[in-house]
């Protein structure tokens, strides 16, 4: 990038950081803000920042801001209070997840005849993950339930990890099909994405969070220097797992959630960091996406692309997240509300980005835009609804009384987007 399109870059960062008080609990979201913003000063508006999706410094900035956000919403999963309290997002990741990348698939292959069975499977894995962040209020607002709050939570800081094997499996088939000559070897390159990276994960999350422990223990390590080695750590994951053959995504995701399941002493400074100098690289992907990404998208935009988009967010995501909520005691209003705010973000982003950009897909192109449509559409139609739909919903739940909704459950404190700390709670650390 040219130093004017950094500066212009930063002089975003900086203007929204101003109001971003005042913006906090309202319908303007720092998503939409970014993907506004790159929009207007990128290739889609006045063209007077440079920014290239090629570009090595966006691919850096893309690879490690995945690596970041799949190791720390895996860190904060305490594996026996999922169990324990939170049946809800499991139903959803477990039912709900593979029914939508069904459905999506289904409804893909009907729309787009010429895709094959696997191009339209790993469209709808591309955009089965979601973003909690998309939604902000939602999950921020104290009226709504906290066992509400905490499926649409738990659900999108794990879903990105658990789509990611599937999307790179299905990638990897796609491309075996397209393939004039080496389908095998797509095939076993595939399988072998999705063995190793998670064994490398098991073996340097664990090792890992022994060899932290011990360091604290002795009074080895400052609390400084304990961040600087848990960042390290998701890198050195990242980076095993490729050298090995492996799938250094999955590695960073499963060797992320063993050290948060391992490690005895508390390691706050990894949440603090995905919350303040991590939220930096989340709102410059957005800003990419809305410079580079989404006039693309648009160019190639049809009518069925829109529908696809429309059905995706609505149809989609929400018949099978009511099939998975199913004999919960749930009401419809709270199962129309887990279900309508599963927005499309940042996962959907990296995966185009990083993974169908390095395959051999017939229908690249379509995928591309396809996704790209959907993300922005949700981005604003998710971003204008959450607030007043919070308060609404918040309003009914207050009505319900002692019911299923209104249970009390622990708390897991995961990805949230940027926030306001003077109004939101302290976060209390799961490791």
């Amino acid at each position: 990038m040219e130093l004017t399109s950094i500066a212009i870059v930063a002089a975003g960062l900086l203007l929204f950081s101003l109001v971003s008080g005042r913006l906090q609990g309202t319908v303007i979201t720092p998503a939409l803000v970014f993907i506004v913003f790159g929009f207007l000063v990128g290739n889609g508006g006045l063209a007077i920042a440079e920014l290239d999706a090629g570009h090595a410094a966006i691919h850096f900035i893309a690879e490690f801001t995945l690596i970041l956000v799949l190791f720390s919403d895996a860190a904060r999963i305490d594996i026996s209070r999922l169990r324990r309290d939170h049946n809800l997002p499991v139903r959803m990741l477990m039912i709900g997840l593979p029914l939508a990348i069904g459905l999506g698939t289904l409804i893909a292959a009907q729309l787009f005849s010429e895709f094959s069975l696997w191009e339209a499977a790993l469209l709808a894995a591309l955009l089965a993950p979601t973003d909690a962040a998309l939604g902000q209020s939602v999950v921020t607002a104290k009226v709504v339930p906290v066992r509400i709050r905490q499926a649409i939570n738990v659900e999108s800081g794990l879903n990105d990890g658990i789509a990611l094997p599937v999307v790179l499996l299905l990638a990897a088939l796609a491309s075996a099909q397209h393939a004039t000559a080496g389908a095998a070897e797509w095939i076993r390159f595939g399988l072998l994405q999705v063995t190793l990276g998670p064994i490398v994960g098991v073996a340097t999350g664990y090792l890992g969070a022994r060899l932290l422990d011990a360091a604290a223990e002795r009074g080895w390590m400052n609390t400084s220097f304990q961040g600087i080695g848990i960042l390290s750590l998701a890198v050195v994951m990242y980076v095993t797992a490729e050298l090995v053959g492996g799938n250094g995504f999955i590695a960073a995701f499963v060797g992320g959630m063993v050290f948060g399941n391992t490690i005895r002493h508390p390691c706050t400074f990894l949440f603090e960091f995905m919350e303040s100098e991590g939220q930096l690289l989340l709102l410059i992907t957005f800003l990419v996406f809305g410079a580079v990404l989404l006039p693309e998208g648009l160019q190639h935009m049809t009518p069925t692309i829109l529908v696809y988009a429309v059905l995706s967010l609505t149809v989609i995501r929400m018949v099978p997240i009511a099939i998975s909520l199913l004999f919960t005691g749930l009401r419809l209003p709270s199962v129309l509300f887990l279900g309508w705010f599963g927005p499309r973000g940042l996962a959907s982003i990296l995966f185009v980005l990083l993974i169908l950009e390095e395959s051999d897909v017939a229908h690249h192109n379509e995928l591309l835009s396809i996704t790209i449509i959907t993300v922005a559409l949700s981005a604003l139609l998710h971003g204008l609804t959450a607030a007043p739909f919070a308060k609404l919903y918040g309003r009914l739940a207050a009505r319900m009384g002692e019911c299923e909704e209104n249970q009390s459950v622990s708390e897991l404190p995961l990805r949230e987007g940027p926030t306001n700390t003077e109004t939101d709670p302290v976060r209390k650390p799961v490791i």
